[in-house]
């Protein structure tokens, strides 16, 4: 190699070493606030249990299945769903014998398959509404919401009654027995309730499909635990979530008068409008809560449903996650409130933080592959870390093992030890996949900004979880 040519190698290697070192002191710093906001959460939920307050109640065999205090209207729309939206009426239908409750299924008319499902499930039980939009399909998941919301509206206007509770679901959700029984008694004392959700474990994508169980996990086990218990805003997940029908009939006449004509109580111009309606019924004078119960068999009383099992369909997902928590957030929800609805907004919105930071991250892997390789060459030498850099390091690591054996005893209690040590070692795949979708959320965000049309970028469906199961409905309603 030439005198030039050597130079020029050392000095490129200098300038990786120089960026290394940069990048480390980024990353560490934002590994270590990210790890006091975590344990700020931790501690405030080992205080919770120590005291109590975060034990999950088992319900009586005598609870699980009790009449409504109030008529129930349970919301689902559905675009593209023929393969899920037969087993999710016919199931929801059996689990839920109360008379008191109708499923309204929101269909488009360009969406025969999916019509043709809904009404073949029906068999003939009157507490089912099929609605079929006057708009081609897809538009957006709240304008469907909406479109339902007004067909109820017509059913209590022309039947001369109200609703005491309005349900939110999914076509692909399999839901809890005791679930209806527990929002109907939960909003007695709130506004708004939310239940666990609980991804099922997915044989052939126990890497991707999986790492929704571990987040989930987590999440409605620890950080929602406390969020309830300290007062925060509560955000209600699009499922298994209940509002007051007389509190949903308010805000949709707030919104009237706002926006001149609001076409009913979701943001149609919202990504994320279950999230943004969870935090707006649960501020001020308004409560929400979430329920964390079990059943006499101790089974957790939450809705159920696979998640995406392919990397594209989980980026999507989570792209639209982010998209509208994160980005539509900060600028529709702002940041009112207290201090502790501010920590909570920081923590939702962390999203495109966290994908830059994780990014920086894995970078200085391939840059730190190169150096490494330079140095058995003998062509550069190890990068000097100061002292400073040496202790946020090892903050960050340690940080990383915590972590870890959090995710690790979360994911066991719920799903299995065998379980929980597969979530230790999909913490980089939900990492790569919170990147990707950070990346893809910003992109659209800007085309939003430029004028492009929110759309409903939903997931596919393929299969419903009691479409696995060997247990009928009447013996989930009977053990």
């Amino acid at each position: 190699m030439s005198i030039d040519a050597t130079t020029a190698v050392h000095q490129l290697l200098a300038g990786l070493q120089l960026i290394e070192h940069e990048l480390l002191l980024f990353a560490a710093f934002w590994f270590i606030i990210s790890a006091l906001d975590e344990l700020a959460v931790d501690f405030s939920w080992l205080a919770l249990r120590f005291t109590g307050k975060a034990r999950e109640s088992a319900l009586k065999q005598s609870e699980e299945v009790r009449p409504l205090e109030g008529r129930a209207a349970v919301l689902v729309p559905a675009w593209s769903e023929a393969d899920v939206i037969g087993a999710m009426i016919s199931h929801t239908l059996a689990v839920w014998p109360h008379p008191g409750f109708a499923l309204y299924v929101g269909c488009y008319a360009n969406d025969d398959e999916t019509i043709a499902a809904a009404i073949k499930a029906a068999k003939s039980d009157t507490r089912l509404r099929i609605v079929v939009h006057d708009r081609v399909g897809p538009t957006t998941k709240a304008d469907c919401l909406n479109r339902l919301y007004a067909a109820l509206c017509v059913d209590e206007e022309r039947g001369n009654f109200q609703y005491r509770s309005v349900i939110l679901h999914d076509a692909e959700d399999m839901v809890h027995p005791a679930a209806l029984s527990l929002i109907d008694d939960g909003l007695n004392s709130a506004d708004f309730v939310q239940l666990p959700v609980r991804p099922e474990p997915q044989a052939a994508s126990h890497w991707i499909a999986g790492h929704y169980t571990d987040e989930f996990a987590e999440a409605h086990a620890k950080a929602m635990v406390v969020r309830d218990a300290l007062g925060a805003a509560i955000p209600a997940a699009g499922v298994g979530c209940g509002f007051s029908r007389e509190r949903l009939a308010e805000l949709f006449e707030a919104k009237q008068d706002e926006l001149d004509g609001a076409m009913g109580p979701f943001a149609a111009d919202c990504l994320t409008e279950d999230y943004e309606l969870g935090i707006a019924m649960s501020r001020g004078e308004l409560k929400g809560r979430f329920l964390r119960f079990r059943d006499h068999l101790g089974e957790l009383v939450a809705t159920r449903a696979y998640f995406p099992a392919t990397l594209e369909q989980s980026v999507r997902q989570k792209t639209r996650w982010i998209h509208g928590i994160a980005l539509q957030g900060w600028d529709r929800l702002g940041w009112s409130g207290g201090m502790l609805d501010f920590w909570m907004a920081l923590r939702d919105r962390r999203g495109p933080l966290s994908a830059i930071v994780l990014a920086t991250a894995y970078s200085l892997l391939v840059v730190e592959a190169i150096l490494a390789v330079a140095r058995l060459a003998g062509w550069s030498e190890g990068l000097l870390l100061s002292p400073l850099l040496k202790t946020m390091l090892a903050i960050s690591f340690a940080a990383f093992v915590w972590r870890a054996l959090w995710r690790f005893g979360f994911v066991a209690r719920e799903y299995g030890f065998s379980e929980g040590v597969l979530a230790v070692l999909r913490i980089p795949v939900a990492n790569v996949i919170s990147i990707m979708a950070g990346r893809r959320a910003l992109m659209a965000y800007i085309k939003t900004l430029r004028g492009s049309d929110v759309v409903w970028d939903k997931t596919e469906h393929a299969s419903h979880p009691s479409d696995h199961t060997t247990e009928t409905p009447q013996q989930a309603i009977s053990r």
